[in-house]
C-alpha cells in the first residue's frame, strides 16, 4: 500500500498548540491556572524523562530518596527561603500553634534534602553522598504569568543534592557536567555553550570569598576534564551571576525561537551547609563543614517538555514519541488483522494507536498532526503478504515489514534512545 510522500504543513513551534495537536495535557479551571493535567499520551512522554532522569542518577552514583511536599514554616525559615522568597511561595497553612508550625508548600527541594542528610552522622569516608528525587515543589505564580507548561504552580523536578568535602568539588561537579551533556545528547538538544557563573566585587556573596575563589577555580578545573572543546563548546565566564550562596556552571541552549535558555545546572551551596550546621567527621576525629551541590540534569518535567516540543515541533526521538506506531486500516474489511498487529506490537511494550475513524486521508493526516512517529496502513496487500506499510513522516522514509520486524527494530532503538528508526 503506497503512502503519499507529502507532508502536510503543519510546523508551530508553540508547545501549547503542540501540546493541545498530540493531546498531551489538558487544564480546567475548576482545578486552576497553571496546574496542568497529563493525558495518557503526555503521561508517557513525562515518563521516558523520569526515567532518564533515574537511570542518569543511578550511572552516577546517587541515592534515591523520598521527601514529603510540606514542610514547617521554621524549615525555610532556617534555609533562608521564607526571606528571600516569601513572596513567590503559597500561604502558610495555620496549625494552631506559632507561625513557625505553620506548614508550607515548599518552593525547593534542598531544605529536606539537608534534613535527611543531617538523620545521620557522616565520615569523611562515606563522602560524597548523592541524594535523588523526582520531586514535586510548588510557586504561587500569578494566574497573569502562568503559561502552558513553562510556567506552572508545581514544578516536578530532577533533582540531585551533593554532600562534598570541599577537596571533591572538582571531581563532583566534573560528573555531573559530562552527565548533563549526555542527557541533552540523548534528547536531541543542542548546546549552546557553558556558563561560569561567578561573583563580583561587591559584597553581596554568602561565605567567605578565598572559598569562592578555590570554588570557581575547581569549576573551571571542571570544565577542562569535560574537554568542552572537544563537544564543539565554549567556556563563557560571566561575573556577578552566580547565586549569592555559591558560583555555578549553567549549560545554555537555545529555544526553538531563538532565545537563551538555561536547561542543566550544577549549583555549589556555602549557605545550606552553615544554615543547618551540615558537618562530617574529619581524619582527625573533628567536625568539618562539608559544600552542598546542586545539581538539575533533566530539569523540570515541565519546562523541558515544552523545551522539547518547540526544538523538535513535536517530532520527538522516537523512544520518548508519546505514540511509536499508528496502525490505520486501508478499509472496515482490514479492521481485525489491524488490530491483531497492533496487539502484538503492544504486548512488546510499545505505544501503540489504531486510527479506525474516517477516510484513510483523514486519518493520515490526524497521525501526521498527532506527531505520531510511524504509520502503518494495511491494505489487502498486506494482509495477503502478511506484511505493514511501514512510513516515517520525519524522513519520508518507507518500507513494508512483517510485524515481528518491526517489533524488533522499534524495540532495539527505543532500548538505545536512538533518535529514528532507519526505513531506508
Amino acid at each position: 500500500m503506497g503512502l503519499s510522500n507529502q507532508e502536510d504543513d503543519i510546523m508551530n513551534h508553540d508547545h501549547r498548540d503542540l501540546a493541545r495537536d498530540m493531546s498531551l495535557i489538558a487544564t480546567d479551571a475548576t482545578v486552576g491556572a497553571g496546574l496542568p493535567l497529563w493525558l495518557p499520551a503526555g503521561a508517557a512522554m513525562r515518563h521516558e524523562l523520569e526515567q532518564l532522569g533515574r537511570e542518569t542518577a543511578l550511572a552516577t552514583g546517587c541515592r534515591p530518596v523520598y521527601s514529603p511536599v510540606l514542610g514547617k514554616r521554621a524549615l525555610f525559615e532556617q534555609s533562608g527561603h521564607w526571606d528571600k522568597f516569601a513572596d513567590d511561595m503559597f500561604p502558610a497553612m495555620a496549625m494552631g500553634g506559632t507561625d513557625a508550625d505553620d506548614l508550607v508548600l515548599r518552593p525547593a527541594n534542598c531544605p529536606h534534602h539537608a534534613m535527611l542528610y543531617a538523620a545521620e552522622q557522616h565520615s569523611y569516608r562515606e563522602l560524597p553522598i548523592r541524594y535523588h528525587e523526582l520531586a514535586p515543589m510548588f510557586r504561587a505564580e500569578r494566574s497573569g504569568v502562568v503559561s502552558g507548561l513553562s510556567r506552572v504552580r508545581q514544578i516536578n523536578l530532577d533533582d540531585t543534592h551533593v554532600f562534598a568535602r570541599p577537596d571533591q568539588i572538582r571531581d563532583e561537579v566534573t560528573l555531573a557536567l559530562g552527565a548533563g551533556l549526555d542527557v541533552l545528547d540523548t534528547l536531541g538538544v543542542e548546546v549552546s555553550y557553558v556558563r561560569l557563573s561567578c561573583r563580583d566585587s561587591s559584597d553581596r556573596w554568602l561565605g567567605d570569598p578565598g572559598h569562592w575563589a578555590d570554588a570557581e577555580a575547581q569549576l573551571r578545573e571542571a570544565t577542562h576534564a569535560v574537554d568542552l572543546s572537544r563537544r564543539g563548546l565554549a567556556l563563557r565566564e560571566e561575573a556577578g551571576e552566580a547565586a549569592f550562596y555559591g558560583p555555578k556552571l549553567d549549560i545554555q541552549v537555545l529555544d526553538a525561537a531563538g532565545r537563551e535558555e538555561t536547561i542543566s545546572t550544577v549549583q555549589l551551596d556555602f549557605g545550606q551547609p552553615e544554615r543547618f550546621d551540615l558537618t562530617y567527621i574529619g581524619p582527625d576525629g573533628a567536625r568539618e563543614r562539608l559544600v552542598m551541590i546542586h545539581r538539575g540534569l533533566v530539569g523540570s518535567m515541565e519546562r523541558m517538555v515544552a523545551l522539547l516540543l518547540e526544538v523538535h515541533d513535536g517530532r520527538l526521538p522516537i523512544w520518548l514519541a508519546p505514540v511509536h506506531v499508528c496502525v490505520l486500516p486501508l478499509s472496515d474489511a482490514q479492521q481485525d488483522p489491524a488490530a491483531e498487529a497492533a496487539a502484538q506490537l503492544s504486548a512488546a511494550g510499545l505505544r501503540v494507536r489504531v486510527a479506525i475513524s474516517g477516510s484513510l486521508g483523514r486519518r493520515l493526516r490526524e497521525a501526521r498532526r498527532r506527531r505520531d512517529s510511524l504509520l502503518a496502513v494495511v491494505g489487502p496487500t498486506e494482509v495477503a503478504a502478511g506484511r505493514l506499510a511501514v512510513h516515517d513522516p520525519a524522513t519520508v522514509g518507507r518500507t513494508d515489514l512483517a510485524v515481528a520486524v518491526l517489533r524488533d527494530w522499534l524495540r532495539a532503538a527505543i532500548g538505545a534512545r536512538q533518535p529514528r528508526v532507519d526505513l531506508s
